[in-house]
């Protein structure tokens, strides 16, 4: 990349949460391959984030590349109304076979914050052809669930990155985080503010969203599966359907293929996204009940008001094709498991750092929380110096690394934490 490239792109391009009059540094990718990134100097890093939880297998996975070139050859992009394709219909047979079997319609899309626009359109259209106006949904604080308009209004409106959006978003419910950890004892105290919520607004409420165990963006916090069970329970005696954002945690990343398993529930729309197709091309998913799909299909409307362009493209779809036949090896698992346990091993002994209130590990996470905020451009910066692509922020220094990870490769990203805790300069 010549220095004009470089200039351009810190003239002219936005990238992610980033200010156009004094960006945050850009780091020049050339190629990936395995856990590593090549930047332009020639010097590979280590990625600790798998493109943001989405490139479990690592880069440039020969039956994730041998199915994009194979699929190419056939066709790239085909508009999906009234057009269907070999792709996407083994896709939604394998998602169908992998989730709980009464979801058992998919509806295809290209981001996670389109699954959740998605899930929350259907259950507005669900209610109206019952002849009722529910437009208000149910959540817990400290919550993420995408950045598109729906997806924000059911994020936390005071602690998340939408705060300023907050008085032109739909006013959704907001029940009180739980307190109880994955690990730790079960408070039935948590559940009094969503209990009270739920028994108070039962008849304007179309539904409950949540991330099931792992809250992400929001504080990247590790609730008990109990809470889990609860609100299932509260969400089947007031007839409410369940929402289940599975975007980030979904197949294998908290040791589950999917989190909702760790307590044994089941929704009633589940979303999918991120680590769909191993981390090649963007896709997503949104699965629902027979019974949902049947009652928007009967109404005036006779059909879901919904359809994106690029819904199920088959270049995602035979991606995400291969990434599953990859999954179903079963290797992730023992991948998983290894990650965690080296985790719990050298990440834990942290917790005793003078700038560390918590370490958090489940499945290939791993959280270590900051009694000080990070300077998120130094920190960063530190990062690439020492080998590693770690993007911390606010008080936050996670891992989500390519279940491929060797011991050696994880236990750098783990000393390189370690080194940053010991700088005061990289904290604000």
């Amino acid at each position: 990349m010549s220095q004009s490239d470089k200039n351009f792109d810190y003239k002219h391009i936005w990238h992610p949460y980033s200010s156009m009059i004094n960006p945050i540094p850009c780091y020049s990718v050339m190629s990936a391959k395995g856990v590593y990134l090549k930047l332009q100097n020639g010097r590979k890093i280590i990625d600790g984030m798998s493109s943001w939880w989405s490139a479990i297998h690592g880069y440039n996975h020969p039956i994730l590349n041998k199915s994009l070139k194979k699929q190419i050859k056939k066709m790239s992009h085909v508009m999906f109304g009234g057009i269907t394709h070999p792709s996407a219909i083994s896709l939604c047979r394998k998602l169908i076979s992998l989730t709980p079997k009464t979801l058992d319609c998919v509806f295809l899309s290209d981001s996670g914050s389109v699954a959740i626009e998605v899930a929350i359109k259907m259950l507005i259209q669900y209610w109206h052809s019952l002849g009722q106006k529910r437009i208000s949904f149910l959540t817990i604080r400290k919550g993420y669930h995408g950045d598109t308009f729906a997806a924000m209004s059911v994020s936390d409106p005071e602690n998340s990155i939408h705060q300023i959006y907050h008085n032109i978003l739909s006013k959704n419910l907001f029940a009180n985080a739980p307190i109880s950890s994955f690990h730790k004892k079960w408070d039935s105290n948590d559940l009094v503010s969503f209990q009270k919520i739920i028994e108070e607004n039962s008849s304007k409420i179309a539904g409950v969203i949540l991330e099931p165990i792992v809250q992400g963006v929001g504080g990247m916090n590790f609730y008990h599966p109990k809470y889990l069970k609860k609100i299932k329970i509260l969400c089947h005696n007031y007839n409410i359907p369940l929402i289940f954002d599975e975007i980030a945690t979904g197949f294998g990343r908290t040791g589950k293929f999917f989190s909702f398993q760790h307590a044994d529930v089941i929704p009633d729309i589940l979303c999918l996204g991120k680590a769909l197709t191993g981390g090649t091309i963007t896709l997503a998913a949104t699965l629902t009940t027979r019974h949902i799909a049947n009652i928007i299909s009967m109404s005036k409307v006779g059909c879901f008001m919904h359809g994106p362009t690029y819904m199920g493209n088959p270049l995602a779809c035979a991606a995400a094709n291969a990434n599953i036949k990859i999954l179903e090896t079963n290797q992730w698992k023992i991948q998983v498991s290894n990650i965690e346990k080296q985790l719990y091993k050298n990440l834990t002994p942290l917790i005793d750092h003078p700038y560390v209130i918590d370490v958090r590990i489940l499945g290939a996470i791993g959280v270590i929380e900051c009694s000080r905020l990070v300077n998120m451009p130094l920190m960063q910066k530190f990062f690439v110096n020492n080998g590693v692509w770690i993007r911390p922020f606010k008080k936050l220094i996670y891992i989500v690394p390519p279940y491929i990870i060797s011991t050696n490769e994880l236990n750098k990203l783990i000393n390189v934490i370690t080194q940053a805790l010991n700088d005061s300069s990289l904290f604000l």
